[in-house]
C-alpha cells in the first residue's frame, strides 16, 4: 500500500463519509475528546492546511464517483466507509481472498495516486 494515498484516503473516509449517526466536526473548533469519541478512538492527523485537505478530498471524491472503475470503487467504498465490518466481511463483499484483497488495495493506491497527479499537472 501507499502510506500517502492510504492516509488520504482515511481523510476523505473521516470527512465525507463518516460512520452512520455520527457527525465529525472539521476544522477544529469542536471539542477534541468529543471528536475521538466520535469517531471511536481513530483520529487522523494532516500536516497539510485546511484549504489544501478540503480540496485534496474533493479530488478523492471526484476519482471514485467519477474515474474508477466499478470494482475499484467498490473495494475504497468497503475498505474505507464501512467500518463496523470485520476485514473478512470486506474480502467477501470484494469476492476475493485476503491476498487478493490487499494486491487489488495496492493496485487503487497507484491508480489514485496516478490520477490524483494528473489533476495536480492539468
Amino acid at each position: 500500500m501507499i502510506k500517502a494515498v492510504d492516509e488520504m484516503l482515511k481523510l476523505w473516509a473521516a470527512e465525507l463519509h463518516p460512520p452512520e449517526n455520527t457527525y465529525v466536526e472539521v476544522g477544529g473548533g469542536g471539542s477534541m475528546i468529543a471528536t475521538l469519541m466520535a469517531t471511536k478512538g481513530e483520529l487522523i492527523r494532516t500536516t497539510r492546511s485546511s484549504t489544501c485537505h478540503w480540496d485534496l478530498t474533493a479530488d478523492i471524491e471526484l476519482i471514485v464517483n467519477k474515474h474508477l472503475p466499478p470494482d475499484m470503487e467498490h473495494l475504497v467504498r468497503v475498505h474505507y466507509t464501512d467500518y463496523d465490518s470485520p476485514d473478512s466481511m470486506k474480502w467477501e463483499s470484494c469476492r476475493c481472498s485476503r491476498p487478493q484483497y490487499y494486491r487489488r488495495l495496492n493496485i487503487l493506491h497507484a491508480a489514485i495516486a496516478e490520477l490524483l497527479l494528473g489533476r495536480r499537472a492539468a
